[in-house]
């Protein structure tokens, strides 16, 4: 005598029951579930696009500024003419150290620049470092070993 073993059903997903739609709504689910895939694909892919970043206008420090810094030793308001180079500073000082080349550096809106001066028969290094707003400039001044203080500036109209 044989056993009967049943055999398990296969079933396809598409034939299931459930609701049926008529003709044209087929055709609108279709559309709207293949848009759907579109667009969102779309969007994956969109991620690993490079954008390349909004350019802000550029900081330009070229011209005329006059600075009004305070020390412990007192207040000065010396002349700077600045020439900017992509992100490379050069120019002049004038003030009551004298007259001296500038060099400096200029990276988005953090500006350094310093300059040698002869302070009573010793060579002098005096550094500044800021920040830049458009037409104005403030931060701190270092003269070298002899002490600190902060710095405003202006820039001058051509």
């Amino acid at each position: 005598m044989r056993s009967f073993v049943p055999t398990p059903k296969i079933v396809c997903a598409a034939h299931q029951p459930g609701p049926t739609f008529p003709y044209p709504m087929k055709k609108f689910l279709s559309l709207l579930i293949c848009s759907l895939v579109l667009v969102t694909g779309r969007t994956l892919f969109a991620a690993d696009e490079k954008v390349a970043p909004a350019k802000t206008p550029a900081t330009d420090v070229t011209g005329k500024w006059i600075l009004a810094v305070e020390t412990g030793a007192g207040r000065g308001k010396p002349e700077f003419v600045f020439k900017q180079d992509g992100e490379k500073l050069t120019g002049t000082y004038k003030g009551v150290l004298g007259e001296a080349e500038v060099a400096g550096s200029l990276k988005g809106n953090a500006i350094t620049f310093s300059f040698k001066a002869d302070a009573q028969g010793q060579t002098l290094t005096v550094a500044y470092s800021g920040q830049v707003e458009g037409v104005t400039m403030n931060g701190k001044v270092k003269l070298g070993e002899l002490g600190e203080g902060t710095f405003t500036g202006q820039k001058q109209a051509k």
